[in-house]
């Protein structure tokens, strides 16, 4: 006799009794229902699986498309295997890496022993989509980890034969499609009809593959040129070429041959030295007057903008810091969100024009009072602080909004030197499998919610699509507008932050929304060994979240 088990499905309110072991594929037949999108993945209690993950046991069950941010993961994912598979079956024997996320897509460096050309671009783009009008099936294999590995060394993917070996687990599930295998860390698709929107096209010396936009999934993301982007992340891989990792696999292979405080300090040693760079360029510039840190949330803008200060003073400049926060207009003068809610993050919540008036006040050699924001009261109110500039004082404002040109819209262009800052992760799990740089953001702010205002890790992750929003609205349609791009993120970070995240991530509990992202995170940091944050220097910009640095904040 056949064993049922009763489903419970999130996305009708209704159970349904099925047979053990039937895939979340065909229980979505059974269920009837309709998405906006056709599902490519689920949540199971939670945790998000791929449509081959078959049920033993009762389970409430979500479905999730393409519009969800899992969904979407899924979806890309899967692109990548189809395009690593075309370049395979039109290059045999050569590597493609998926390197950095930009311009609403993905860089990937193809190494085929000459530049890529246009050609190449359509011959790629032909063949993922014969291997996607094909249907063929996404199989998923579990087998023991030293199988695997023996797989991929006889591939040639040392480096996911090196990431599996690091990790340490027993049993790793792999995917294949008509016998072309690859690792991936996260749920696929079931077949390569779903695929149903893609993007190929040259893109500097290798090629973009564009995705679908999250909001509007039956159009491609918009193509904008990041090229200051491009050429930062590109320094940082240059950077990891002289420790000689860039990938997971072969960070922790240093960790343990015990190379973790080498790691560090080149890596601090690096960031200094771009600190430097940046205030030597603006020292070299005569006619600037005011410095504009921006960046989004917890890219460590604070730290950023106290270690330039230091090199700014190193090259004969006095740093005199002007907060934006005391420029909001007061309470009910406040833009209002959609939801009618006080919206804090907009441009338009600073008075624009009394700080426009008073930096031109300073700049012209006269004496201003600054304001001050009483939070409490909602409203300005005087600060009794005056200020006047001197010979060799420079004005140092940071915000979202640095950026934005509307910002100091009346204020000479030639006075202005504009700095973003951002995490942007470079080293990779494998050559296909990339990190995305706002799990490493995301990841900082839960530590840094919980220890400075006792937020919980539930919190933090209910609250970051709000956050998200907000960045894609004030923050990223302005970050080529910087002179300077400023990587904060460092090699060795998750490594260091894994210890203190892990514990906040495993107090998510199992029936909540955000646990499914909570177990994510966890899944992900588990690919890295932990290193001894102790051993960070306090000026380390990390400190700014995971405590005990020598700044103030």
């Amino acid at each position: 006799m056949k064993q049922l088990i009763q489903i419970r499905c999130k996305n009708n309110k209704k159970s349904l009794k099925v047979e053990a072991g039937t895939t979340l594929s065909d229980i979505f037949k059974q269920l009837n229902l309709t998405l906006p999108y056709p599902p490519v993945c689920a949540k199971v209690n939670n945790k998000v699986e791929g449509l081959h993950y078959r049920v033993y046991n009762a389970k409430d069950i979500e479905y999730l498309d393409i519009s969800s941010p899992s969904g979407l993961r899924a979806y890309t994912r899967t692109l990548f295997f189809v395009l690593c598979k075309a370049v395979q079956d039109l290059y045999p024997g050569t590597t493609v890496r998926i390197d950095i996320p930009v311009s609403n897509g993905f860089y990937c460096d193809l190494n085929i022993g000459r530049p890529v050309t246009e050609a190449d671009a359509t011959a790629v783009r032909n063949g993922m989509q014969t291997i996607i009008d094909r249907a063929i099936p996404i199989r998923r294999h579990e087998v023991p980890t030293d199988e695997a590995i023996a797989r991929f060394e006889e591939m040639g993917y040392h480096d996911k034969a090196l990431l599996l070996h690091t990790t340490g687990r027993l049993y790793t599930l792999y995917y294949d499609i008509n016998g072309f295998v690859d690792y991936y860390y996260g749920s696929m698709l079931t077949n390569t009809a779903q695929l149903t929107l893609f993007g190929l096209e040259k893109y500097y010396d290798g090629l973009l593959l564009r995705i679908p936009s999250m909001s509007n999934p039956s159009e491609l993301g918009a193509l904008i040129r990041q090229d200051k982007m491009f050429e930062i992340f590109q320094e940082h891989h240059r950077w990891q070429n002289l420790l000689g990792m860039s990938t997971v696999g072969t960070f922790n292979e240093a960790v343990r041959e015990g190379y973790a405080t080498e790691i560090i300090n080149v890596s601090e040693a690096l960031q200094e030295k771009k600190i430097a760079h940046i205030a030597e360029n603006i020292a070299n510039k005569k006619t600037v007057k005011m410095v504009l840190i921006a960046g989004p949330s917890s890219s460590g803008k604070t730290t950023s903008c106290k270690r330039l200060s230091i090199q700014l003073l190193c090259n004969g400049i006095r740093p005199v810091p002007v907060s934006l926060d005391d420029y909001f207009v007061d309470r009910e003068l406040t833009p209002k969100d959609e939801n009618g809610d006080y919206d804090f993050e907009s441009l338009h919540a600073l008075n624009l024009p009394l700080l426009n008036k008073q930096l031109m006040q300073l700049f012209n050699g006269e004496e201003v009072e600054l304001p001050k924001y009483d939070f409490i009261k909602g409203r300005s109110v005087p600060s009794g602080k005056k200020m006047r500039m001197r010979a060799g004082d420079v004005l140092v404002i940071e915000g979202i909004h640095a950026l934005n040109p509307e910002l100091t819209s009346q204020i000479p262009e030639e006075y202005k030197y504009r700095v973003y800052a951002s995490a942007l992760t470079t080293i990779l799990l494998d050559d296909h499998n990339y990190i995305p740089t706002t799990d490493n953001r995301l990841l900082r702010r839960i530590i840094r919610d919980y220890k400075q205002r006792g937020c919980s890790a539930r919190d933090t992750i209910r609250r970051w699509p709000s956050v998200r929003r907000g960045e894609n609205k004030w923050i990223f349609p302005f970050q080529e507008n910087a002179d300077e791009m400023f990587n904060t993120a460092m090699i060795y970070e998750l490594a260091a932050i894994k210890t203190q995240a892990e514990p906040l991530l495993e107090q998510v509990p199992e029936n909540c929304e955000e646990y499914a992202e909570a177990y994510r995170l966890r899944k992900f940091l588990s690919y890295f060994l932990p290193i001894d944050h102790g051993v960070l220097p306090p000026t380390s910009l990390l400190r700014e979240f995971i405590g005990g640095s020598s700044f103030s904040y």
